[in-house]
C-alpha cells in the first residue's frame, strides 16, 4: 500500500510539474508584443498616443519615440531601430528614400497638414512688400511643395508649374523680388522675426504655437499631401504593423483629429 502511496505522490508531482510548465508557456504565448514608432511631437505623437489604448486591447504596447528633425526617423527605420515612423507624406519620403538609396513603404493614410504662410509682421498677402524676406524649407519635396503654393498665390512663377523638387533657382519671374531663405524645417518657425513670412509645416506651426488660421495664406483642404504611417518592406504585412493601421484609420483618431485641431489638420481616411 505504502508502494502505492508513494507511486502516486510521484505521479502528482509530475502532473504539477509539467501543469506549471504548462502555464508559463502559456503566459510567454500571452506576452504583449511590443511597436517602437518614431514620430514629430506635434501631431504625430498626439495622434500616437490616442491609438495607445486601442493597440494595448490587441496586447501590443506602443512606445512613441519623438524626433525633431525629418533625417534621423527615416534612416532610424531603415536600420530597424523603429519599426515604422510618422511624420512625412509619401514625395518627401519616395525622395529621401531614392537619395538614401533605401526601402520605404507607406501602411496607411492619416491626416494632411496644409502648408501656409505665416508672418509676424504683416496680416495679408497683400502687404508683401518688393525685396520681401522669404523662408521655405530646404528639403526637397517641402521646398518645392512651398514653391508651388507661392506660385498658386501668384507671387512667382516656375520653370515647371507641377514638379515638387524645385528651388528658387527655377523660378523664372519674381515680380516682387523675392529673396529666399532656405533653412531646415524646424528651424523656420523661429526666424519668423527675422523675415517677412516663412512657409511652414502645420506640425512645425503648431509645436510653436502658430494657429494656421492666421496665416497670409494656406493650402486648399484637399491638398494630396497626406501624412502616412511609414514602414519598411519586410515588417509591412505583420499583425502588430496592421493593427498599428487599423488604429489610425478608427472612428477614435478620426474624432480626435476634428476635435483637437479644429480645421488645421485634416483626416485622410
Amino acid at each position: 500500500m505504502k508502494k502505492i502511496f508513494s507511486l502516486l505522490s510521484i505521479i502528482l508531482v509530475l502532473i504539477l510539474s509539467f501543469t506549471g510548465c504548462s502555464s508559463k508557456e502559456s503566459s510567454t504565448n500571452k506576452q504583449t508584443k511590443k511597436l517602437v514608432v518614431g514620430a514629430t511631437p506635434v501631431p504625430h505623437a498626439e495622434i500616437l498616443n490616442v491609438v495607445k489604448p486601442i493597440l494595448a486591447q490587441k496586447g501590443i504596447e506602443l512606445e512613441i519615440k519623438e524626433f525633431t528633425d525629418y533625417v534621423t526617423p527615416n534612416t532610424a527605420l531603415n536600420d530597424k531601430q523603429l519599426d515604422a515612423n510618422f511624420f512625412q507624406h509619401v514625395p518627401y519620403m519616395e525622395d529621401f528614400a531614392n537619395k538614401k538609396g533605401i526601402k520605404l513603404v507607406a501602411a496607411a493614410k492619416v491626416h494632411v497638414e496644409p502648408m501656409g504662410a505665416y508672418s509676424t509682421k504683416i496680416k495679408s498677402k497683400d502687404e508683401i512688400k518688393d525685396g520681401a524676406v522669404v523662408a521655405i524649407p530646404n528639403d526637397a519635396t517641402n521646398e518645392g511643395r512651398a514653391l508651388l503654393l507661392l506660385q498658386k498665390q501668384g507671387l512667382i512663377k516656375l520653370k515647371d508649374a507641377t514638379n515638387l523638387t524645385q528651388t528658387p533657382k527655377d523660378i523664372v519671374e519674381n515680380p516682387k523680388n523675392l529673396n529666399f531663405k532656405e533653412l531646415e524645417a524646424a528651424q523656420l518657425p523661429r526666424v519668423l522675426s527675422d523675415v517677412d513670412f516663412a512657409v511652414i509645416n502645420t506640425n512645425y506651426a503648431l509645436e510653436a504655437k502658430l494657429n494656421p488660421k492666421d496665416t497670409l495664406f494656406i493650402e486648399d483642404k484637399d491638398s494630396p499631401y497626406a501624412n502616412v504611417l511609414t514602414v519598411r518592406p519586410d515588417n509591412q504585412n505583420s499583425p502588430e504593423i496592421q493593427e498599428l493601421v487599423k488604429a489610425l484609420n478608427s472612428e477614435e483618431v478620426k474624432k480626435f483629429i476634428n476635435e483637437k485641431y479644429n480645421g488645421a489638420i485634416i483626416p485622410a481616411f
